[in-house]
């Protein structure tokens, strides 16, 4: 699949690129709307394991790491990290596509913009709320 999120008055829409646009409309199906996302993935190699809304995210997340500790894997269930929230678009993006994004991402979190305020346009001084 070829996902990908966009913002759209102040929701995310996750749509898979491979999806035909509707005659009709010109518009992709979405396969996802959520006011913010959540995204799952390996601290140590930046691997995505799962994303969409915080609230599956999260219960997936304790999930995993539940099986993982009765495993007997106690650092592989450490090594999994959920970020959520308003993140910036082009950020989610590239952690689904791109290997290992995740992890320089999260390196970067405190610094990031919020993600439903769009960049500022040249000649104004300031952004503009999506």
């Amino acid at each position: 699949m070829e996902l990908q999120y966009q913002l759209k008055a102040g929701h995310y829409y996750l749509y898979d690129m491979r999806d035909a646009p509707s005659a009709v409309t010109g518009e992709r199906r979405f396969r996802l709307r959520t006011e913010t996302v959540a995204i799952a993935f390996d601290l140590h190699t930046g691997e995505v394991h799962q994303h969409g809304t915080p609230t599956r995210i999260l219960s997936w997340a304790l999930t995993a790491r539940r099986r993982l500790r009765a495993a007997g894997a106690w650092d592989s269930a450490d090594d999994i990290v959920v970020v959520s929230g308003p993140l910036p678009v082009e950020e989610i993006n590239n952690c689904l596509r791109i290997r290992g994004y995740c992890r320089r991402m999260f390196q970067r979190l405190s610094s990031l913009p919020h993600g439903k305020w769009q960049a500022a346009k040249p000649g104004s001084d300031k952004g503009q709320r999506a």
